[in-house]
């Protein structure tokens, strides 16, 4: 068939679709309606139990408002704070003891913590011929995409991947969370390799290195990193590794599960969630905006130029048009983000080192103007804080990570919390999801086929 005849009768089709589906923004309030599982002052819509992770960003009133709060992330009933803090105390890596904790529900002894991770480095190559076969000869442009397909491709190296008993989930689990960096780390290989026409380097994980340490490793040409560069990507796994049941992805795992599928259905699914740009993929477009801004403002040291800038950016002359300052906000945390505040400790240790004091002074500046910029234009009073969004980016970046592994970078921490998510709805789940849709549709009388015109 002619291109040209095929492209005209799509654009056909998709704008009579197009007509057909809008639907009546009255009628969400009429049948008070729940858009996006959300209730009218902003709080999530109870739907579900969790022994796993809380997000703390405001306590609810006497009168059912809103009373924001410091924010506080918790994994299992401990703060992520704490966790951190001892793990530097120490100088260790935590993020394989935050998945132990996610998914055995309590906090390891030294001589469990260990084991759990020579189990994690046993397991951490990918199958013979996995590579070759799945990952090499069908190179995919977004990482994302590729990681769904080696997800999902696990399932026929699995000699059992269809048993839905606890030991064999948490057995499958870990052996994700183990590849998770390989197979994004080699996915990427590929893409260079077939995309961009550059050297291509498959280094074998090493057993004995940590989950950070080993990516960067992998997507290194000389396999080499300092100690301060993989302490801020542990850094950055353990914030990300949980969020609550009712983020997006999360909540993701929880559905495909209660239907009763494989593990490695659920945890595709929570991929294809996670690569969305409302979810996993906001931090590229806070590295997108700040080129914009790095680029208009000319002195970062400037507050009036800065704040000249954002206002553009917040009264939608400037950037993406949409007035969103990205990197700020968030749907829970409202006087403060713990993980944000977490990571720009850390992104100033590595400005330190990498010579990028500047860059981090004008991250800073942005962090501490934007909020009340946002709530004059928008003439909002909502309190507003930075989201981890905005520095997590800006320390990839520092860690000369490309921009395609910011998402997945993200998947390789959240494999940890959507395996806790996903046995915990085998173990305590028993129903499947099924919300209910109001039809708004009018009955018609049937046309027979002759008669149409």
């Amino acid at each position: 068939m002619n291109s040209k005849i095929t492209d005209k009768m799509i654009e056909k089709l998709s704008s009579r679709a197009v007509l057909n589906d809008p639907i009546n923004p009255d009628l969400y309030e009429k049948y008070d309606v729940k858009r996006g599982l959300r209730n009218a002052n902003g709080t999530g819509v109870l739907v579900g139990l969790t022994r796993i992770g809380d997000v703390v960003g405001y306590e609810i009133g006497a009168n059912g408002e809103k009373i924001p709060v410091p924010g506080r992330l918790m994994y299992r009933g401990y703060d992520v704070v704490d966790l951190v803090k001892d793990a530097e105390s120490h100088d260790d890596y935590c993020y394989e003891q935050c998945a132990y904790l996610l998914l055995m529900g309590e906090l390891p002894t030294k001589d469990e913590l260990q084991r759990f991770r020579d189990f994690l480095g046993s397991v951490r190559s990918l199958p013979p011929n996995f590579t070759e076969d799945m990952i090499m000869k069908a190179p995919s442009q977004d990482i994302m995409n590729k990681l769904a397909r080696g997800v999902l491709a696990s399932y026929s190296y699995d000699e059992n991947p269809e048993d839905r008993s606890v030991p064999n989930i948490m057995r499958q689990c870990i052996e994700l969370i183990s590849r998770f960096s390989t197979l994004a780390a080699y996915g990427y290989q590929a893409r260079r390799r077939y995309y961009e026409n550059q050297s291509m380097f498959i280094h074998n994980p090493i057993s004995t290195l940590s989950t950070a340490e080993n990516f960067l490793h992998l997507i290194r040409p000389d396999g080499k990193y300092t100690k301060l560069e993989a302490q801020v990507l542990d850094l950055a796994l353990i914030i990300h590794a949980e969020h609550g049941g009712g983020n997006n992805s999360s909540l993701t795992v929880h559905v495909v599960s209660s239907a009763d599928t494989d593990t490695y259905s659920a945890i595709a699914a929570a991929v294809g969630s996670l690569k969305g740009r409302r979810h996993g993929g906001a931090n590229i477009r806070v590295v997108e905006m700040m080129d914009e801004i790095k680029e208009n403002v000319k002195d970062w040291s400037s507050e009036k130029e800065i704040r000249d800038y954002l206002y553009k950016i917040a009264k939608k002359q400037a950037f993406d048009n949409t007035g969103l300052i990205y990197g700020m906000g968030h749907a829970v945390y409202t006087i403060s983000d713990p993980r944000a505040l977490l990571l720009r400790e850390k992104a100033k240790q590595l400005a330190e080192e990498k010579g990028c004091l500047e860059e981090f002074n004008l991250y800073r500046t942005i962090e501490q103007v934007a909020p009340e910029i946002l709530m004059e234009v928008h003439h909002s009073d909502k309190r507003i804080c930075a989201n981890v969004d905005l520095y997590s980016g800006f320390v990839y970046s520092m860690l000369n990570i490309p921009r395609e592994l910011f998402t997945p970078i993200f998947a390789i921490s959240r494999i940890a919390g959507w395996s806790a998510h996903r046995i915990e709805e085998i173990v305590a789940g028993g129903r499947i999801y099924r919300p209910a849709y109001k039809n708004v549709c009018e009955e018609r009388k049937y046309i027979p086929i002759d008669d149409r015109k």
